[in-house]
């Protein structure tokens, strides 16, 4: 019994491992404090643009809006959409199919 404990406490500390892995997963985290919207808001946003799969997410300074941008790309069949959402106003910056040299 005490084994079968032991082992689901250690199950568990690795199912909550990887769910805070998840949730900070995005690159740009240090930035997050700066933007105003969060990454859920700006995904929503992205994903209204251009529904798919979100494949790679981050968040950067980048000129244009108020210089700090989630950058996603989302991809629906063979077809990767780079769409950008400014982190201050939540505004949409781009939604353009994603160039041959992605990030």
């Amino acid at each position: 019994m005490i084994a079968s404990k032991k082992h689901v406490m250690t199950l568990l500390g690795l199912v909550l491992t990887v769910a805070a892995a998840n949730v900070f997963a995005f690159t740009g985290q240090k930035l997050a404090g700066e933007a105003k919207i969060s990454i859920e808001q700006a995904r929503a946003t992205a994903l209204k643009a251009y529904p798919g799969k979100i494949t790679d997410e981050e968040l950067e300074r980048e000129n244009g809006g108020s210089g700090l941008r989630y950058s996603f790309d989302i991809r629906q069949g063979k077809v990767t959409q780079e769409v950008g959402v400014d982190g201050v106003t939540g505004k949409l910056l781009e939604n353009a199919p994603e160039g041959p040299n992605p990030d």
